[in-house]
Protein backbone atom coordinates (compact mmCIF):
# COMPACT_ATOMS: atom_id res chain seq x y z
CA UNK A 1 0.00 0.00 0.00
CA UNK A 2 1.24 3.50 -0.78
CA UNK A 3 1.37 6.33 1.71
CA UNK A 4 -1.78 8.44 1.96
CA UNK A 5 -1.10 12.07 1.13
CA UNK A 6 -2.96 14.67 3.17
CA UNK A 7 -3.40 17.96 1.37
CA UNK A 8 -3.51 21.17 3.38
CA UNK A 9 -4.79 24.63 2.59
CA UNK A 10 -3.15 27.69 4.15
CA UNK A 11 -4.84 31.03 3.67
CA UNK A 12 -5.02 34.46 5.31
CA UNK A 13 -7.99 35.25 7.51
CA UNK A 14 -9.20 38.50 9.06
CA UNK A 15 -11.47 39.28 11.99
CA UNK A 16 -12.96 42.56 13.08
CA UNK A 17 -10.73 44.69 15.31
CA UNK A 18 -11.42 47.98 17.07
CA UNK A 19 -10.29 50.32 14.25
CA UNK A 20 -8.98 47.93 11.61
CA UNK A 21 -8.74 44.21 10.86
CA UNK A 22 -7.10 41.56 13.01
CA UNK A 23 -4.94 39.31 10.84
CA UNK A 24 -4.24 35.62 11.03
CA UNK A 25 -3.53 32.45 9.07
CA UNK A 26 -5.77 29.42 8.78
CA UNK A 27 -4.21 26.03 8.10
CA UNK A 28 -6.62 23.21 7.47
CA UNK A 29 -6.98 19.86 5.78
CA UNK A 30 -8.30 20.22 2.23
CA UNK A 31 -11.67 18.91 3.38
CA UNK A 32 -12.42 20.98 6.45
CA UNK A 33 -14.86 19.00 8.55
CA UNK A 34 -13.13 18.47 11.89
CA UNK A 35 -12.27 20.61 14.90
CA UNK A 36 -10.64 24.04 14.72
CA UNK A 37 -8.15 25.51 17.20
CA UNK A 38 -7.54 29.23 17.70
CA UNK A 39 -3.91 29.78 18.82
CA UNK A 40 -3.37 32.84 21.07
CA UNK A 41 0.25 34.13 21.23
CA UNK A 42 2.27 34.78 24.35
CA UNK A 43 3.59 38.05 25.75
CA UNK A 44 5.23 40.95 23.99
CA UNK A 45 5.75 41.32 20.25
CA UNK A 46 5.17 37.66 19.39
CA UNK A 47 3.68 37.04 15.96
CA UNK A 48 1.30 34.40 14.65
CA UNK A 49 4.14 31.94 14.02
CA UNK A 50 5.61 32.30 17.50
CA UNK A 51 8.46 34.63 16.54
CA UNK A 52 9.41 38.20 17.36
CA UNK A 53 12.09 40.89 17.06
CA UNK A 54 13.53 40.30 20.54
CA UNK A 55 15.40 37.08 19.78
CA UNK A 56 12.37 34.77 19.65
CA UNK A 57 12.51 32.63 16.52
CA UNK A 58 11.21 29.23 17.62
CA UNK A 59 8.22 29.12 15.18
CA UNK A 60 6.31 27.27 17.90
CA UNK A 61 2.82 28.19 16.65
CA UNK A 62 3.59 27.40 13.03
CA UNK A 63 4.95 24.01 14.07
CA UNK A 64 1.86 23.40 16.19
CA UNK A 65 -0.40 24.29 13.28
CA UNK A 66 1.46 21.90 10.97
CA UNK A 67 1.37 19.09 13.52
CA UNK A 68 -2.33 19.51 14.21
CA UNK A 69 -3.18 19.67 10.50
CA UNK A 70 -1.40 16.35 9.98
CA UNK A 71 -3.88 14.92 12.49
CA UNK A 72 -6.91 16.41 10.78
CA UNK A 73 -7.25 19.44 13.05
CA UNK A 74 -7.46 22.91 11.53
CA UNK A 75 -6.04 25.97 13.25
CA UNK A 76 -6.00 29.74 13.08
CA UNK A 77 -2.90 31.49 14.40
CA UNK A 78 -3.07 35.24 14.86
CA UNK A 79 -1.23 38.53 15.27
CA UNK A 80 -2.29 40.51 18.34
CA UNK A 81 -3.98 43.88 17.94
CA UNK A 82 -1.55 46.62 16.94
CA UNK A 83 1.20 44.21 15.92
CA UNK A 84 2.45 42.78 12.60
CA UNK A 85 -0.50 42.05 10.29
CA UNK A 86 -2.90 43.47 12.89
CA UNK A 87 -1.04 46.79 13.05
CA UNK A 88 -4.06 48.81 11.92
CA UNK A 89 -6.42 47.37 14.53
CA UNK A 90 -5.29 49.98 17.09
CA UNK A 91 -2.92 52.92 16.96
CA UNK A 92 -0.85 51.89 20.00
CA UNK A 93 -0.13 48.17 20.58
CA UNK A 94 0.91 48.94 24.16
CA UNK A 95 -2.39 50.62 25.06
CA UNK A 96 -4.21 47.37 25.75
CA UNK A 97 -5.56 45.30 28.62
CA UNK A 98 -6.27 41.61 29.06
CA UNK A 99 -9.95 42.45 28.57
CA UNK A 100 -9.07 43.89 25.13
CA UNK A 101 -7.30 40.69 24.12
CA UNK A 102 -10.31 38.70 25.37
CA UNK A 103 -12.60 40.82 23.16
CA UNK A 104 -10.37 39.99 20.18
CA UNK A 105 -10.60 36.28 21.00
CA UNK A 106 -14.38 36.51 20.83
CA UNK A 107 -14.12 38.34 17.51
CA UNK A 108 -11.91 35.56 16.14
CA UNK A 109 -14.19 32.80 17.40
CA UNK A 110 -17.21 34.44 15.78
CA UNK A 111 -15.35 34.90 12.50
CA UNK A 112 -14.09 31.33 12.40
CA UNK A 113 -17.56 29.95 13.05
CA UNK A 114 -19.07 32.17 10.38
CA UNK A 115 -16.47 31.14 7.79
CA UNK A 116 -16.45 27.43 8.54
CA UNK A 117 -19.87 26.60 10.05
CA UNK A 118 -17.99 25.01 12.96
CA UNK A 119 -20.31 24.52 15.95
CA UNK A 120 -17.60 25.81 18.27
CA UNK A 121 -13.89 26.66 18.36
CA UNK A 122 -11.17 25.34 20.67
CA UNK A 123 -9.17 28.20 22.19
CA UNK A 124 -5.51 27.50 22.92
CA UNK A 125 -3.49 30.11 24.78
CA UNK A 126 0.28 29.91 25.13
CA UNK A 127 1.92 31.60 28.14
CA UNK A 128 0.27 35.02 28.54
CA UNK A 129 -2.16 33.95 25.82
CA UNK A 130 -3.50 31.38 28.27
CA UNK A 131 -4.44 34.19 30.65
CA UNK A 132 -6.26 36.00 27.84
CA UNK A 133 -8.06 32.76 26.96
CA UNK A 134 -9.12 32.28 30.58
CA UNK A 135 -10.39 35.85 30.76
CA UNK A 136 -12.34 35.34 27.53
CA UNK A 137 -13.87 32.15 28.94
CA UNK A 138 -15.91 34.21 31.41
CA UNK A 139 -18.25 35.01 28.52
CA UNK A 140 -18.03 31.77 26.58
CA UNK A 141 -20.89 30.87 24.28
CA UNK A 142 -18.99 29.63 21.23
CA UNK A 143 -15.87 27.89 22.59
CA UNK A 144 -15.53 24.11 22.60
CA UNK A 145 -13.11 24.33 25.51
CA UNK A 146 -9.72 25.63 26.63
CA UNK A 147 -6.17 24.43 26.00
CA UNK A 148 -3.72 26.18 28.31
CA UNK A 149 -0.07 25.74 27.36
CA UNK A 150 2.79 27.00 29.55
CA UNK A 151 0.26 29.16 31.42
CA UNK A 152 0.88 30.63 34.85
CA UNK A 153 -1.36 29.43 37.66
CA UNK A 154 -0.71 32.47 39.86
CA UNK A 155 -1.26 36.20 39.43
CA UNK A 156 1.53 37.38 37.14
CA UNK A 157 2.83 39.79 39.76
CA UNK A 158 3.79 36.75 41.83
CA UNK A 159 5.43 35.11 38.82
CA UNK A 160 7.42 38.27 38.05
CA UNK A 161 8.54 38.55 41.68
CA UNK A 162 9.88 35.00 41.58
CA UNK A 163 11.75 35.63 38.34
CA UNK A 164 13.22 38.90 39.59
CA UNK A 165 14.30 37.43 42.91
CA UNK A 166 16.30 34.77 41.09
CA UNK A 167 17.80 37.20 38.57
CA UNK A 168 18.51 40.19 40.85
CA UNK A 169 19.35 38.44 44.12
CA UNK A 170 22.11 40.25 45.97
CA UNK A 171 21.84 43.42 43.89
CA UNK A 172 20.53 46.84 44.95
CA UNK A 173 17.97 46.63 42.14
CA UNK A 174 15.93 43.92 43.86
CA UNK A 175 14.18 46.12 46.42
CA UNK A 176 13.33 48.73 43.78
CA UNK A 177 11.85 46.11 41.47
CA UNK A 178 9.79 44.46 44.19
CA UNK A 179 8.42 47.84 45.31
CA UNK A 180 7.46 48.66 41.74
CA UNK A 181 5.62 45.35 41.35
CA UNK A 182 3.75 45.96 44.62
CA UNK A 183 2.61 49.34 43.33
CA UNK A 184 1.32 47.85 40.08
CA UNK A 185 -0.44 45.10 42.03
CA UNK A 186 -2.21 47.85 43.96
CA UNK A 187 -3.41 49.34 40.68
CA UNK A 188 -1.08 52.34 40.71
CA UNK A 189 1.44 53.33 38.05
CA UNK A 190 5.13 53.54 38.88
CA UNK A 191 7.13 56.76 38.62
CA UNK A 192 10.08 55.48 36.60
CA UNK A 193 12.12 58.61 37.37
CA UNK A 194 12.70 57.03 40.76
CA UNK A 195 13.99 53.75 39.30
CA UNK A 196 17.47 52.68 38.30
CA UNK A 197 17.87 52.90 34.52
CA UNK A 198 18.44 49.14 34.37
CA UNK A 199 14.77 48.64 35.33
CA UNK A 200 13.23 51.04 32.84
CA UNK A 201 12.55 48.47 30.14
CA UNK A 202 10.77 46.19 32.61
CA UNK A 203 8.55 48.95 33.99
CA UNK A 204 8.12 50.96 30.79
CA UNK A 205 5.28 53.46 31.40
CA UNK A 206 3.78 52.51 28.02
CA UNK A 207 2.95 49.00 29.25
CA UNK A 208 2.13 49.70 32.89
CA UNK A 209 -1.62 49.90 32.24
CA UNK A 210 -1.44 46.44 30.70
CA UNK A 211 0.62 45.10 33.60
CA UNK A 212 -1.94 46.43 36.08
CA UNK A 213 -4.70 44.60 34.20
CA UNK A 214 -2.68 41.38 34.24
CA UNK A 215 -1.66 41.57 37.89
CA UNK A 216 -5.31 41.94 38.97
CA UNK A 217 -6.20 38.49 37.63
CA UNK A 218 -5.80 35.16 39.44
CA UNK A 219 -5.84 32.42 36.78
CA UNK A 220 -6.84 29.75 39.30
CA UNK A 221 -10.00 31.70 40.13
CA UNK A 222 -10.93 32.01 36.46
CA UNK A 223 -10.33 28.36 35.65
CA UNK A 224 -12.40 27.23 38.64
CA UNK A 225 -15.47 28.87 37.09
CA UNK A 226 -15.14 27.21 33.68
CA UNK A 227 -17.35 24.21 32.97
CA UNK A 228 -16.25 23.01 29.53
CA UNK A 229 -13.28 20.69 28.75
CA UNK A 230 -9.86 22.00 29.76
CA UNK A 231 -6.39 20.72 28.88
CA UNK A 232 -3.34 22.00 30.78
CA UNK A 233 -0.01 21.31 29.05
CA UNK A 234 3.22 22.08 30.89
CA UNK A 235 6.84 21.36 30.04
CA UNK A 236 9.00 20.17 32.92
CA UNK A 237 12.03 22.12 31.60
CA UNK A 238 10.13 25.43 31.41
CA UNK A 239 12.24 28.20 33.00
CA UNK A 240 9.43 30.78 32.83
CA UNK A 241 6.36 28.92 34.10
CA UNK A 242 6.61 26.08 36.60
CA UNK A 243 5.06 22.66 37.00
CA UNK A 244 3.63 24.03 40.25
CA UNK A 245 1.71 26.61 38.20
CA UNK A 246 0.16 23.83 36.13
CA UNK A 247 -0.70 21.85 39.24
CA UNK A 248 -2.33 24.93 40.76
CA UNK A 249 -4.55 25.34 37.71
CA UNK A 250 -5.45 21.65 37.79
CA UNK A 251 -6.26 21.75 41.50
CA UNK A 252 -8.65 24.65 40.87
CA UNK A 253 -10.36 22.69 38.08
CA UNK A 254 -10.06 19.00 39.01
CA UNK A 255 -12.04 17.90 35.95
CA UNK A 256 -9.32 19.30 33.69
CA UNK A 257 -6.69 17.10 32.07
CA UNK A 258 -3.11 17.82 33.20
CA UNK A 259 -0.29 16.76 30.86
CA UNK A 260 3.29 17.22 32.05
CA UNK A 261 5.88 16.80 29.33
CA UNK A 262 9.43 15.78 30.32
CA UNK A 263 12.41 17.56 28.72
CA UNK A 264 10.07 20.22 27.27
CA UNK A 265 10.64 23.95 27.72
CA UNK A 266 8.52 27.10 27.50
CA UNK A 267 8.53 27.24 23.69
CA UNK A 268 7.76 23.50 23.55
CA UNK A 269 11.18 22.42 22.34
CA UNK A 270 13.12 19.46 23.72
CA UNK A 271 15.82 20.25 26.29
CA UNK A 272 17.72 17.35 27.83
CA UNK A 273 19.61 19.16 30.60
CA UNK A 274 19.11 21.84 33.23
CA UNK A 275 21.61 24.12 31.47
CA UNK A 276 19.90 27.51 31.16
CA UNK A 277 21.93 28.63 28.14
CA UNK A 278 21.02 25.47 26.24
CA UNK A 279 17.37 26.01 27.11
CA UNK A 280 17.35 29.61 25.89
CA UNK A 281 19.21 28.66 22.71
CA UNK A 282 16.14 26.74 21.53
CA UNK A 283 14.12 29.98 21.54
CA UNK A 284 16.03 31.07 18.45
CA UNK A 285 16.00 27.85 16.46
CA UNK A 286 12.98 27.37 14.16
CA UNK A 287 14.57 24.23 12.73
CA UNK A 288 14.11 22.32 15.98
CA UNK A 289 10.91 20.27 15.99
CA UNK A 290 8.44 20.44 18.83
CA UNK A 291 9.23 18.18 21.75
CA UNK A 292 7.80 14.65 21.57
CA UNK A 293 4.27 14.44 22.89
CA UNK A 294 3.22 18.08 22.43
CA UNK A 295 1.01 17.66 19.37
CA UNK A 296 -0.20 14.25 20.49
CA UNK A 297 -1.35 15.59 23.85
CA UNK A 298 -3.41 18.34 22.22
CA UNK A 299 -4.82 16.26 19.38
CA UNK A 300 -5.63 13.37 21.71
CA UNK A 301 -7.47 15.62 24.13
CA UNK A 302 -9.60 17.14 21.36
CA UNK A 303 -10.35 13.70 19.96
CA UNK A 304 -11.37 12.37 23.38
CA UNK A 305 -13.55 15.41 24.07
CA UNK A 306 -15.31 15.08 20.73
CA UNK A 307 -15.87 11.36 21.34
CA UNK A 308 -17.63 12.13 24.64
CA UNK A 309 -20.14 14.45 22.98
Amino acid sequence: MGNTTINFIEKPLEAEGPFGPLAGTMLSPEKLSGPIVLIIPGSGPTDRNGNGPLGLNASTYKLLANGLAARGIASVRIDKRGMFGSANAVSDPNDVTIADYAADIHSWVRTIRERTDAPCVWVMGHSEGGLAALFASRDDKEMCGLILVSTAGRPLGEVLKQQIQSQLAGTPLLDQALAAIAMLEAGRQVDVSQLDSALLSLFNPAVQRFMISEFAIDPSELIAEYRKPILIVQGERDIQVTVEDARRLHAAAPASRLTLLPDTNHVLKEVKSSDRAANIATYGDPGLPLAPGVVGAIAGFISDANARE
